[in-house]
């Protein structure tokens, strides 16, 4: 039997990979991805300094740990840099369930942007499936995007390829939010637009 959410998450396939079933890596270090959200990877994250001049207040490590699969950056990392930091341990597996954090990352950055000049740094390793995960759950979550409209708005603006499990994760999203009536206009239907 498939699971319910089969044909979206064969829809945000075919987008992640322009129709071509391929995913494309991302070929910057960080993009901005939405005004004042930028997602990159773990080179910037460990250059405090570059991070300053972009003019980012908050980090979010989605990736945070000790293993290769990891970064391993803290509080004190970013101490003296004016910088505030959050770490979520998340593994970068299908297995792995980033929707328990999706809640506390969306606040986060919520925090981040409440300043007038706030601007947060999403990152994991490579800046392609945990971190872009969590930013598009932060679209629908609080800007009401439908799982389709939050991975396009990110995708449009950096190569990205959430894992099969975390796309799964946002469809699961999407259904409790239609249902909840917290997204914009006619949403988890197969109509197109």
């Amino acid at each position: 039997a498939s699971h319910p959410f089969l044909f979206l998450q064969l829809i945000l396939r075919i987008l992640l990979s322009d129709g071509s079933g391929f995913y494309n890596l991302p070929t910057q270090h960080y993009n901005e991805v939405f005004p004042r959200i930028y997602i990159g990877n773990a080179f910037v994250a460990h250059n405090p300094m570059r991070l300053q001049k972009l003019g980012v207040t908050h980090v979010l490590n989605v990736a945070e740990g000790t293993s290769f699969m990891h970064v391993n950056t803290s509080p004190e990392f970013y101490a003296g840099t004016g910088i505030t930091y959050h770490g979520i341990a998340a593994n970068d597996t299908k297995g792995f369930n980033l929707s328990t954090f999706f809640e506390e990352g969306a606040d986060f950055i919520d925090q981040a942007l409440a300043h007038n000049n706030g601007k947060v740094y999403v990152h994991c390793r490579e800046g392609y499936s945990r971190s872009p995960t969590m930013v598009v759950a932060y679209l629908m979550m609080r800007h009401k995007m439908d799982a389709r409209l939050a991975l396009a708005t990110v995708r449009h603006k950096r190569e990205i390829g959430p894992n099969d499990g975390f796309l799964h994760q946002l469809c699961q999203l999407n259904e409790k939010l239609a249902k909840e009536g917290k997204l914009n206009g006619e949403v988890g239907k197969s109509k197109t637009k």
